[in-house]
């Protein structure tokens, strides 16, 4: 599940709205939902004011992911 999608599920289970996220955090409503929907990325500093607005440790949404092994050319 994406960062954006987690933080959605967060709000929805703690009956916090977009629209207040956006006025705490100073982030357009329509970048907060395009962004807690999949549609577009978020930036870091958008990510660190919704943790600070929402109270919450950085760590709570990310899921850390290993570097993907790639080939190396024979060449």
């Amino acid at each position: 599940m994406e960062t954006g999608m987690r933080i959605r599920e967060y709000l929805d289970q703690h009956g916090i709205t977009q629209v207040f996220l956006s006025s705490r955090t100073v982030i357009p409503t329509s970048k907060l939902n395009l962004s807690l929907n999949g549609k577009r990325r978020m930036t870091f500093d958008e990510y660190e004011r919704i943790c600070w607005a929402l109270n919450v440790a950085p760590e709570t949404f990310i899921e850390p992911h290993a570097p993907n092994e790639q080939k190396q050319d024979a060449s």
